[in-house]
């Protein structure tokens, strides 16, 4: 018998896994939703229905084949989008114009009970469900963050024996095999099914209304009309609210609940396009099933909205609430636990240097930077919101992109070495300005660049990009940039746009997959590469950073730059024409903030802790080192750092990226976000819902 290949099992098992053609099978978890689904079913035939015990039956069912879709609160997302499972989120549900795609987590009590936040401990308890996100992720997080429940982080085993010696007793459907007193309230089996009577939101409120518990952790939607007067909101400043002040008086802003499927995108768009054609039935009300609520989706749902492609749990549920997760899953003691912090290197080029950073960090107990690395800013981005890295420096485009997904910026390089001792009102970021660059003997000005080959240092970069194409837009009010440029190279764009066909790739003969990168190993990517586009002859304007010019002429640079006369160059700006490189001041684009380091919030002070250290044996000031973080060698420019970066300055505990790039950088981008096309996928997945972002 002919045995088959690990390749072609895989593609047998595939065809076995996959959904019948035309047909999608919903995963549920009661006879309540088998009996909704069903109804569904006999409507559009499209659907058929698969019954599991539990959400994670049902995440294992998906991922196995055996069903495609199941709706999920975001706890449950969190856990299918794990690399055991990587399911992703392909539609949201979406509540309303008061909250769109998220809604909030409340705290509810009766009304002159007098109780606030601080005041919870030794109260009973009313939970949506183990791991859910109103009913537990959100306000045990919330309450081990302030100090109300002591849990000293998983060396001291799981939270759940915290919190059951925090309230006297409660109700955590799926609590089941932890401290009896998790389930001391629950009317049923404490099981995270209908069959427990106090399970999600309504029996949560139900538990409360019942007179078993003080409390109630649900959503704001939660508490029916006619008795909202009865009950009111805890808030996080220890204050009560009513119920309908929920927008001010919240624990946290969530993402909706959303449907997972495999990662298969043409699955995706058939149970998008299925869902959106069901006539005659409605999807969100579970009124024919009463008393069970919340069937297949929320009764509070409105419509569903599409995701955009390649969106992951992760950037779906933003870097706030993955913080909240890991908190309570794996690491609430992280700042504390090592010196050590995971450092993402884009490229090649950069992870031999940060290997070296790496290798020259050891001391005595372990190495303090482990490397990571992506192909790209943006996969770095990914890997520091998914908690596989901890830090990147970006620029200031990319601080915007990675603020956009809940990274905080916490230090910026400093290229004035007499401003890095400085303190209190002397004390300033480090700026540049983007200037634009031609050959002063090619004729190109300001006024006739239209139809010019352009070099870039990257899509999304801020000098080489964001502020030029910002300027041109308001200009001719045209997204179409290949109108303006007809070619040029423009790192990290689309293969096939006219913005890479002036690329260089790494200079292989052969088997170049470089060619437009938005790494080093692409010859023109950066500001040193957009500069030698220009000089090699592979467009007519470079934009870049004004010091550039003079880093890489008259002796100075690379192996290519040698040769390169300064005075051969020239700037040009609206209004004027080609004037020396040394007029940057009068001559700019726009003044922008230096390059940042960005990480999670909760890692903010053990990146800053560790960078500090490592730039006092390795910094600008340090001469007999092996290894210097602010210099590449072998020919390459700014790996990791720039090179002409002196120091890097802690930013004040609290800022954000918007005051980090200040208004005229916001002012700019939201003129060049007009176009879509020129807004990073990672940007559109973190920015599909606010609440994603910080609140």
């Amino acid at each position: 018998m002919k045995l088959l290949t690990p390749a072609l099992l895989g593609a047998c098992l595939a065809l076995a896994f996959a959904a019948p053609a035309g047909n999608v099978r919903w995963c549920l978890q009661s006879d309540q939703e088998m009996r909704k689904c069903g109804d569904l079913a006999a409507k559009a035939p499209v659907f058929s229905c698969v019954k599991r015990q539990s959400s994670l039956a049902c995440i294992q069912a998906v991922k196995a084949g055996e069903a495609d879709a199941i709706t999920l609160d975001g706890g449950d997302i969190y856990t299918a989008g794990l690399n055991n499972y990587d399911l992703h989120p392909i539609i949201a549900e979406d509540y309303g114009r008061d909250t769109d795609t998220c809604y909030y987590a409340v705290a509810v009590a009766k009304k002159g009970t007098k109780f606030g936040i601080r005041a919870l401990r030794g109260k009973k308890s009313c939970h949506t469900g183990l791991g859910k996100s109103a009913g537990w992720n959100i306000p045990i997080g919330t309450l081990v963050s302030l100090g109300e429940i002591n849990w000293g982080g998983t060396e001291e085993g799981s939270v759940e024996p915290a919190v059951s010696n925090f309230f006297s007793a409660s109700c955590v459907p799926g609590a089941t095999n932890l401290p009896t007193k998790l389930c001391q309230l629950c009317k049923g089996d404490c099981s995270r099914s209908q069959k427990e009577p106090y399970y999600d939101y309504n029996g949560a409120f139900q538990c409360l209304a019942d007179g078993a518990g003080d409390v109630a952790f649900v959503k704001h939607l939660t508490v029916p009309d006619n008795v909202k007067d009865d009950y009111e909101l805890l808030c996080k400043d220890d204050s009560r609210a009513p119920i309908d002040s929920y927008k001010t008086c919240h624990w946290a802003k969530v993402p909706a609940h959303a449907v997972v499927s495999r990662k298969d995108p043409e699955l995706a768009k058939l149970i998008y396009k299925s869902l959106t054609a069901v006539q005659g039935f409605d999807l969100f009300s579970s009124e024919n099933y009463a008393p069970a609520k919340n069937l297949m989706f929320k009764d509070s749902t409105e419509r569903l909205l599409e995701l955009p492609p390649n969106t992951d749990s992760f950037l779906y549920l933003g870097a706030e609430y993955m913080s909240i997760i890991s908190s309570l899953k794996k690491e609430q003691n992280a700042d504390t636990e090592s010196g050590t912090i995971r450092w993402c290197a884009v490229g090649h080029a950069e992870t031999v240097k940060c290997d070296s950073w790496s290798t020259a960090s050891l001391d005595e107990e372990h190495a303090q930077i482990e490397c990571q690395n992506g192909a790209t800013v943006e996969e770095c981005v990914k890997k520091i919101m998914r908690n596989e890295a901890d830090a990147i420096a970006i620029d200031g485009g990319q601080v915007y992109t990675a603020g956009k997904c809940g990274l905080v910026p916490v230090m910026v390089e400093q290229y004035v070495k007499e401003l890095c001792n400085a303190t209190g009102s002397r004390q300033q970021a480090s700026s540049y300005y983007a200037v634009a660059v031609v050959k002063r003997a090619s004729g190109v000005t300001w006024a006739n660049l239209k139809g010019k080959r352009s070099c870039h240092t990257g899509i999304g970069r801020t000098a080489g990009w964001n502020i030029p194409m910002g300027h041109i837009h308001k200009i001719n009010n045209n997204c179409d940039f290949s109108d303006f440029f007809p070619s040029g190279c423009a790192p990290g764009a689309d293969p096939a746009s006219s913005f890479c066909s002036q690329c260089a790739g790494s200079g292989k003969a052969v088997g170049d997959d470089a060619k437009c990168k938005a790494s080093a190993d692409e010859q023109y990517y950066g500001y040193a590469g957009a500069f030698r586009c220009l000089v090699e002859g592979a467009g007519d304007v470079a934009f870049i950073k004004h010091t550039i010019v003079q880093e890489n002429s008259d002796g100075k640079g690379p192996a290519w730059a040698q040769g390169v006369n300064s005075m051969d160059y020239g700037l040009i700006c609206p209004g004027k024409g080609v004037v020396s490189i040394s007029e940057y001041a009068s001559c700019n684009l726009a003044k922008v903030p230096a390059h940042a380091v960005v990480t999670r919030p909760e890692r903010r002070n053990a990146v800053i802790r560790t960078l500090l250290q490592q730039q006092v044996r390795f910094g600008s000031s340090v001469t007999d080192s092996s290894f210097m973080m602010f210099k590449s060698l072998n020919g390459n420019k700014n790996l990791l750092f720039k090179d002409s970066t002196e120091c890097l300055l802690e930013l004040k505990a609290g800022m954000t990226y918007e005051s980090f790039l200040g208004p005229d950088y916001m002012t700019a981008m939201a003129s060049l976000r007009q176009c879509s096309a020129t807004t990073p996928d990672l940007e559109k997945s973190c920015t599909f819902h606010s609440c994603q972002q910080k609140n």
